[in-house]
């Protein structure tokens, strides 16, 4: 099974690294809000450079003075949508079951819907 990981990121400020095993790497958003604070939620959300899976399970400093990051939530997922502009997923965590679908806004810019599931 593929894995996520879900980051407290403090660095340039206080956000959540959304990160989805995709081979050697991870595709990665940056939420503007806790994805797993609610059961349901709408937030923005930034697409980012890929990450090295390393960081799916990693928590510390992150190297260039980048702030430092504590592992929220981890676990497996399956993917519902995998198009470029849109992703479903459905998340398997230690803390946290529920879909995260991501929608390409423009450019960079995502929003992300979340839901629990109970």
């Amino acid at each position: 099974m593929l894995r996520f990981a879900i980051l407290i990121h403090d660095h340039p400020s206080l956000h959540w690294d959304f990160l989805l095993e995709n081979g050697d790497n991870c595709l990665s958003w940056r939420m503007l809000a806790d994805p797993t604070s609610v059961k349901t939620c709408e937030i923005p959300a930034e697409g980012l450079p890929d990450h090295r899976t390393l960081y799916l399970d990693y928590e510390g400093p992150v190297s260039g003075g980048r702030g430092s990051v504590i592992r929220q939530d981890s676990g497996t997922f399956e993917w519902r949508i995998n198009q470029p502009d849109l992703c479903e997923v459905e998340l398997a965590g230690t803390n946290w079951r529920g879909i995260i679908r991501l929608e390409r806004i423009k450019d960079r810019k995502w929003k992300a819907g979340c839901e629990a599931i109970i």
